[in-house]
């Protein structure tokens, strides 16, 4: 499924991008592991990509795979470069370390022959033999000249490129040529561990070599490529960007004849996998549903299959559930039943779509990502990191993750590090370090802070003591108020602005016993909730009781005012899951007191108007894995330092929460050259990041792709990169579009 949020900045997995979580349907059986000897850990990621050796693909045919859209730029180091990008430069470009299964980046032998340090002392030297046979789609050789004007584009000494990092980049000193041009020396003026991040992807010394086709030249195309396939076309009027096979390409040859990336919308993705029009897809658990009720429901002839799952399905019930499926609620699902009846046609519809969405499965696994409580320590209730911490231990994690993954049979166990996920090397739960949940103690430490029960209440001296004038002034601002009154409905006995206030956007307070506040569960839910993307499923059944709120004197407060936290969420159809997860964590606040303020906000403004702004005290976003912590993870718990016009450069610290010794922890572990102490000292890092209790991981994403039953080598990819030559049908395929391939 597509990820809202904003546009990743570089081709391999970076944490300099936040996203939306979005809810998907994975159940995918996984293994445990350890890690380095810190005793037993979750369960790791694990792909789902129908894995089979290449004589047991075929040979030729196109395959049609969906992307959110045709990409602003091919050049993935600048900053509107998105996953799109990502996935077709992926098929394009050089890869010196990908990613592999377990999260490590792996020498690609392709590329290189070998890449190592040689030297440590006076300063780093990384020699790079590359493969000789490695050679652009023009001809030439992949050598020296290419990582030079890599290295000087990305540097960030000369403001005429615009790029979007240069981590790393920076502390090149030097790249001269080894014995010959396939051996390239790269000297270091600083240490860096992670110095297998750089030069991947790598473009043509014709793409890096000048401002002009850095910033423009490679935007709409590539003329230049040296990956198993080429670049043949970009289309934005038909949404498209189609590949090739690179007949220069010297490692093994793509199965697949091309490669066509089309720009189709995660909620019409269903109707293409329908029509033939994408072979795989990033789905949702809408689409999931579909695909498993067509496995269970006889296509063609509109029966069900005589014994297993499925066999007491119906063509009426079936027609009910897909209605389900497809966004309907209880009432246009018994409509739907019932015109069953009287429209053979929409059951031939119905029949035709499942035996289309048959051919069809679902690879599933956990996305290397985490979903996070963001908790803003910039100013309010939230910069004192006593009421961080007791948020955090109120918070019931396993709880949460058990929301989001538990009925999709997914083991549930929530991350215990910010900069590594189970089954990479460096993980460690570090989630020690802030404690256990306990309300207890989170009381405690809200009263250690000031906030305590009844604090909402004003003292009968402070109202005394208001002054003649004060309460004049509010006389005059109701009777101001009420002038604006035109009338009351006479059924209701609601003024005009009784209904205003009810109708404030998207917006209810939990917490407060003033008379028509609208609660989780209360009937007051807004008309956006039941429109479709909405908070479909964030409240209780239609009956349910609501919980009895907390009375006003149980209510945290200090010196009259509440303990009240703005929670901002997103409202598009992709982000049930995380409207969901909210409404639990709103309840838990709640059980101990804690009022919050609910807004739902448009996916598309969500990241940028609400959490690069700081306009939050809490939220919900994800943070990608990467195979550099040091590297990547900086930036995103960096000290906030202030600007000259008084403003805070947060960096990605979009919590605003850091320490100098949490800084010092990162610029040690970078230039640490030695593995295993640049992991201890991350360890470190990570358990202050969890004592400063501003961004408190809850769960790992799941991942869900429909794929074409034919593919093999391809889905859930987890951690590690696709390798897109060996992708292709198992059966006997026709070559084309999947639209001309027979079922």
């Amino acid at each position: 499924m597509a990820h809202v949020g904003v546009p990743r900045g570089t081709a391999r997995k970076r944490r300099s991008v936040a996203l939306l979580t979005t809810g998907v349907l994975t159940i995918p059986v996984l293994a445990g592991c350890t890690s380095d000897s810190e005793g037993p850990t979750p369960v790791a990621v694990r792909q789902d990509i129908a894995p089979a050796s290449r004589d047991r693909v075929a040979e030729g045919s196109t395959l049609t795979w969906a992307i959110d859209g045709v990409p602003a730029t091919l050049n993935a180091f600048q900053a509107d470069a998105d996953s799109a990008t990502t996935r077709i430069t992926g098929a394009l470009l050089p890869s010196l370390f990908p990613m592999d299964a377990r999260g490590e980046p792996r020498l690609n032998p392709d590329y290189l022959e070998s890449a190592k340090v040689i030297e440590q002392e006076p300063k780093q030297v990384v020699l790079y033999k590359l493969n000789q046979q490695a050679v652009w789609s023009d001809g030439r050789e992949i050598g020296a000249p290419d990582f030079v004007a890599q290295w000087r584009a990305l540097s960030g000494k000369d403001s005429a490129f615009w790029t979007a990092r240069n981590a790393g980049y920076e502390r090149i000193e030097k790249i001269e040529r080894g014995k010959d041009d396939l051996q390239v020396r790269v000297t270091f003026s600083k240490p860096y561990a992670d110095w297998r991040s750089l030069f991947s992807p790598l473009y043509p010394k014709e793409v890096t070599g000048s401002p002009g086709t850095f910033n423009d030249g490679a935007r709409t195309t590539l003329k230049n490529t040296a990956g198993p396939f080429r670049l043949r076309s970009v289309s934005k009027a038909k949404g498209t960007v189609v590949l090739d096979r690179n007949p220069r390409w010297w490692g093994d040859e793509a199965k697949l004849e091309s490669l066509v990336f089309r720009a189709v919308e995660p909620e019409d993705r269903t109707e293409a996998l329908t029509k033939g029009t994408v072979h795989v897809a990033d789905i949702d658990p809408a689409a999931a549903n579909g695909i498993a009720l067509a496995a269970r429901y006889r296509g063609g002839n509109g029966q069900q299959p005589a014994h297993g799952p499925g066999a007491d399905t119906t063509p009426a019930s079936a027609l009910r559930s897909w209605a389900l499926a497809h966004g309907s609620d209880e009432e246009a699902a018994e409509t739907a039943q019932a015109a069953r009846d009287k429209s053979r046609e929409a059951i031939a519809v119905y029949a035709a779509e499942q035996k289309a969405l048959s051919g069809f499965a679902v690879r599933k696994s956990l996305e290397p990502a985490y979903t996070q409580l963001a908790l803003n320590g910039e100013s309010g209730p939230l910069s004192d990191d006593r009421v961080r911490r007791a948020i955090a231990r109120t918070l019931d994690r396993q709880e949460l993750a058990d929301t989001v993954l538990k009925p999709l049979g997914l083991p549930a166990k929530p991350p215990g590090s910010h900069l590594a996920l189970a089954g990479q090397p460096g993980y460690k739960d570090g989630s020690g370090a802030l404690g256990d949940r306990d309300t207890k103690e989170a009381q405690a430490l809200l009263a250690d802070a000031g906030w305590t029960p009844g604090g909402a209440v004003r003292r009968t001296e402070d109202t005394k003591a208001g002054s003649e004038a004060e309460k004049k002034a509010e006389e005059k601002a109701t009777d101001k108020d009420d002038e604006a009154v035109t009338g009351k409905d006479e059924k209701t006995g609601k003024t005009e602005k009784d209904e205003k206030a009810s109708r404030d956007e998207g917006t209810y307070v939990v917490g407060d016993d003033k008379p028509g506040d609208r609660r989780a569960g209360d009937a007051g839910v807004t008309a956006q909730d039941k429109q479709p993307g909405g908070a479909a499923g964030a409240y209780a059944p239609a009956g349910t009781p609501a919980p009895a709120p907390a009375s006003v004197k149980d209510r945290l407060g200090k010196g009259g005012k509440p303990l009240s936290l703005r929670f901002v969420l997103p409202s598009g159809p992709g982000s049930q899951s995380l409207r969901a997860v909210g409404e639990k964590i709103v309840a838990m606040l709640d059980s101990i007191g804690i009022s919050t303020q609910v807004t739902k906000v448009d996916d598309g403004s969500y990241f940028k108007d609400h959490i690069a702004s700081g306009a939050y005290d809490m939220a919900l976003y994800s943070w990608p894995a990467t195979a550099y912590p040091a590297t990547d993870g900086r930036p995103i718990f960096a000290k906030p330092e202030p600007a000259t016009d008084g403003s805070l450069l947060v960096e990605q610290n979009y919590t605003r929460v850091g320490s100098d010794h949490i800084d010092q922890l990162f610029d040690r572990a970078v230039s640490e050259l030695d593995p295993n102490a640049s992991r201890d000292l991350l360890k470190q890092a990570d358990a202050r990041i969890w004592a400063a209790a501003g961004s408190i991981p809850l769960y790992q994403r799941p991942q869900l792709v429909a794929v074409d039953k034919k593919l093999a080598n391809i889905g859930a990819f987890g951690f590690a990169a696709p390798r897109y030559e060996d992708i292709g049908f198992t059966g006997r395929e026709a070559a084309g579009s999947p639209a001309n391939r027979k079922k």
